[in-house]
């Protein structure tokens, strides 16, 4: 089993800065114990349809996390992080 890495893409990053500490606090403590180094990110995602195709998204609370994932490169990116409210308008 190959470990999996995350990155946040910029506008994602801009995102979290945005919000109040503990909302942030509580997302980057979901990537760091569900994503960080786990052996099969989809397992805890789901894949989005329709505009969002190939995407993947990950539920806390009331926010969502949307990434691509590549699997030659072991790679999670985020790019975008929102309300669920208006995170599929964008």
């Amino acid at each position: 089993m190959t470990n999996w890495q995350v990155v946040i893409s910029d506008i994602a990053l801009k995102t979290l800065k945005k919000m109040d500490k503990q909302t942030a606090l509580l997302i980057l403590g979901y990537i760091e114990k569900r994503l960080v180094g786990c052996d099969n990110p989809r397992a805890f995602g789901k894949s989005l349809v329709a505009n969002h195709h190939g995407k993947w998204r990950y539920r806390i609370g009331g926010y969502r996390l949307l990434c691509l994932i590549e699997d030659a490169k072991n790679l999670i990116t985020v790019i975008a992080i929102g309300h669920r409210n208006d995170i599929y308008k964008k």
